[in-house]
């Protein structure tokens, strides 16, 4: 064989390995890629899990007074209320009419029970669940001669006033339920966990 043939052969031969090299270097890489993907979102919690209890931020820099707003935490909706100073003194007048004023059931962590049942007397923080059946009561702000404004449950008709206490002779059994929160600043809520805790 003479050297030219050699040197030919040799230049084919170190062409086709580095080609082999090279798509053989792609197609691992691509193959790691997709054994790389799911493994690693299975180290992220899942929608199902994210729904069951994280804890969810909330806004409430545009409420203004006398607003309701409804977020979503737990796969359940959650009413963030910004009372005004009427609503506020309502409270104490309307405790006769309520089952349970002083909101000695544990429907609230210990630090919203209080005459506000809330960290803030200005905002009010409730889920939108009915103890009766579950039902989503309705804001109703609109004070009459006999209603001085709150939830009602389109469902059964049970009442309750702006602190989420259940009246009188109701369906419902016991006052709406306030769910653990912070505030992060004057205008961020976090739901899901409590007043001093880290998030």
């Amino acid at each position: 064989m003479s050297s030219e043939t050699v040197e030919k052969i040799e230049s084919v031969d170190l062409g086709r390995r580095r080609f082999l090299t090279a798509t053989t270097a792609v197609v691992g890489a691509v193959g790691a890629a997709y054994v790389a993907v799911p493994f690693l979102g299975s180290w992220s919690p899942s929608k199902k899990a994210i729904a069951a209890g994280a804890p969810v931020e909330a806004d409430i820099s545009k409420l203004e007074v006398g607003q309701a707003i409804k977020v979503e935490w737990r796969g359940k909706s959650v009413i963030i209320l910004r009372r005004d100073e009427t609503m506020i003194n309502t409270l104490k007048e309307i405790e006769p009419m309520l089952l349970d004023p002083a909101s000695e059931a544990l429907q609230q962590p210990a630090y919203a029970k209080n005459d506000y049942r809330s960290v803030n007397p200005d905002y009010l923080v409730l889920l939108s669940w009915c103890t009766h059946l579950g039902c989503s009561p309705t804001y109703t702000p609109e004070v009459t001669a006999d209603w001085a404004g709150g939830f009602i449950c389109p469902c059964h008709g049970s009442k309750f006033d702006m602190a989420g206490r259940v009246y009188n002779g109701m369906p419902a059994p016991s006052n709406m339920i306030v769910p653990p929160h912070q505030y992060l600043t004057d205008t961020q809520v976090l739901i899901g966990v409590d007043q001093g805790e880290k998030g």
